[in-house]
């Protein structure tokens, strides 16, 4: 493990990932868990205010978790999350778009003896560089 509590660094930054959005995972996910009309349907999606499909903002959530376990979180002392202080969509993700994360540490404080939290505000970037979801999470680390 690279990061431990004691090793976070307020204000350090980091960018990763590369997701490819497909239309078929955008469908795949909103049948499942959100499946309002402009996430499952292309030809309704077309007359919503978003003129095409988009994905569900929980599927960018998932999708940005997926990239912060692979890129970060696998490779710490990471213990879970008690909470999210912000959760906000920017711009709706659509078909062929390619997301990346960007993080940085802002604050960290004990927990107890063996866990610490730290708190990250992220960013989920499409391939031109607009932000389309920002969050800022509480996460737990162990303590060395």
């Amino acid at each position: 493990m690279t990061s431990t509590y004691e090793t976070v660094e307020i204000g350090a930054t980091e960018t990763f990932g590369s997701y490819d959005v497909t239309a078929e995972e955008i469908v795949a996910f909103a049948e499942q868990y959100d499946p309002q009309p402009f996430h499952v349907d292309p030809a309704v999606a077309e007359d919503s205010m978003f003129g095409e499909l988009v994905a569900s903002g929980w599927h960018t959530a998932a999708m940005t978790m997926r990239m912060l376990v692979d890129n970060q979180l696998n490779d710490s002392a990471a213990m879970g999350s008690p909470g999210l202080e912000e959760l906000r969509w920017r711009h709706p993700v659509r078909p062929g778009d390619v997301l990346s994360v960007e993080t940085e540490h802002v604050d960290k404080e004990p927990w107890d003896d063996d866990r610490g939290m730290v708190t990250t505000k992220i960013t989920t970037r499409n391939q031109d560089d607009d932000p389309v979801m920002v969050m800022t999470a509480n996460v737990l680390y162990g303590r060395s």
